[in-house]
């Protein structure tokens, strides 16, 4: 029978290269195929040098052949967003005013994904800065509703099967809503599981690198790959490697239970999206509950507010005086207001952050994890990349998200859900998340 390269997944894709089934280089063209049909019209990819991907590949068929020590990602494509540095593709973040911009080396992430054997296919299309305004990508299921942002083109790669896996990013919800709008796993790490050396700095305390899959197996590969310890990045720390995985691979030694939160921004949920989690919440049963979070929660939105904003000032400030005029308008108005953010309001919100955390400590003593929207509804057009509200909390917490593409709304487009479980609980959301997965494919 003959292998549908572009479209298997990533630890397929390990299995049949492993085996001789298929090659490093057929996988990579055969994504190259998928990116000179549909790309066209998607838009997924900003940088794309496929005489280089596929030498990346036949280098790596050449080490198999010889007997060399593999990789877990050994001769896998994988798609890096487009303010992440690589040194042999250009790095413009999706700005004029840094067109032309090569790095002269890797981001540590990129690194961690060589030594992987991982094959870089190409840089994939963020919105302008990884802020608000959208790039060229367009959504794979309409061509007229919006992929997300800011990881717009890493979701969109994804879900139109160019390749297997990608890198992206969330400051607020740029990895969740996109994936959810676009119909794919994403993944968004405990805040300091992933490096973000090389990576576009906009908000220390928010910034954190996350990935996208088809498939719950596939997240967890190339998450346990890149959840290695950087003395260089100021937020990581020497810890045990969670091993995803492994632990996604055992069943539960007990029925989790799950807590769904509307949390302050329901209001702002579609009513395709409140139908949809009512039938979710009667089809689980017994094992969720509908819980509220307490008052204090109803500062998150304007605590995270400050901190982006004002980091988006400090840390765009010489674009902002140099080249004010080749930035959106949106993006010029969020600088202003960050420069208008006082120290003691910026201090008192990062120190709220422990505050929070300690609450929501309190409910997963009690829940494996908690159940929420990802967006508000389905993909909106293609004039916005969506509202990240129902991201912001857990951005802010540090707490580690899931979407799950296991919804449709009444348009007939994807409607996630988000999983979201304890800080530095990232392996036991992967088993929870298998659980609900299954359950509601009975």
């Amino acid at each position: 029978m003959t292998i549908d390269s572009a479209h298997l997944g990533a630890r397929d894709a390990v299995a049949a290269i492993s085996s001789g089934e298929v090659s490093s280089q057929e996988l990579v063209q055969a994504c190259l195929g998928r990116i000179e049909q549909f790309d066209g019209e998607i838009g997924a990819w900003a940088h794309l040098d496929a005489e280089l991907a596929v030498e990346q590949a036949r280098q790596a068929d050449e080490a198999r052949r010889r007997g060399r020590v593999t990789g877990p990602l050994h001769g896998v494509p994988v798609g890096v967003k487009d303010i992440v540095d690589t040194f042999d593709l250009p790095t413009e973040r999706g700005t004029a005013l840094y067109a032309g911009r090569t790095p002269s080396k890797d981001a540590a992430l990129v690194a961690t994904l060589r030594e992987a054997g991982a094959i870089i296919l190409g840089k994939t299309v963020t919105t302008e800065l990884a802020v608000y305004a959208p790039g060229k990508t367009s959504n794979p299921h309409n061509p007229e509703r919006t992929p997300g942002g800011s990881s717009s083109g890493s979701a969109a790669a994804v879900a139109a099967f160019m390749t297997p896996l990608s890198v992206g990013t969330q400051t607020n919800g740029s990895v969740i809503r996109p994936a959810s709008f676009c119909g794919v796993f994403g993944f968004k790490p405990s805040f300091g599981r992933i490096s973000r050396r090389g990576v576009l700095a906009l908000s220390r305390p928010l910034d954190t690198v996350g990935v996208f899959a088809r498939d719950l197996g596939d997240l967890a590969l190339i998450a346990d790959v890149l959840m290695v310890y950087d003395q260089d990045d100021p937020d990581m720390r020497p810890r045990a490697r969670p091993f995803i995985s492994q632990t996604l691979a055992d069943l539960p030694p007990v029925e989790p239970r799950l807590a769904f939160v509307r949390t302050p921004a329901w209001d702002r949920a579609d009513q395709t999206t409140k139908d949809a989690f009512r039938e979710l919440i009667e089809h689980i049963g017994d094992r969720v509950d509908v819980v509220d979070l307490p008052p204090v929660f109803n500062r998150v939105l304007d605590d995270h507010k400050a901190i982006m904003e004002a980091d988006l000032a400090r840390n765009l400030a010489s674009l902002y005086r140099n080249g004010g005029d080749k930035i959106s308008e949106r993006l010029r108005d969020m600088i202003e207001q960050g420069q208008a953010v006082l120290a003691t309001q910026y201090n008192n919100a990062v120190d709220r952050i422990t505050e929070y955390n300690d609450l929501l400590d309190e409910y997963f003593f009690d829940y494996d994890a908690i159940l929420t929207p990802s967006a508000p509804g389905e993909a909106p057009d293609k004039a916005t990349t969506g509202d990240p509200v129902f991201c912001t909390i857990w951005t802010l917490c540090g707490t580690p998200a899931l979407n799950l593409p296991v919804l449709q709304g009444h348009e007939g487009l994807p409607l996630g859900v988000q999983m979201v479980a304890a800080r530095g609980d990232d392996a036991r959301l992967f088993r929870t998340a298998r659980w609900l997965v299954e359950r509601l494919d009975q």
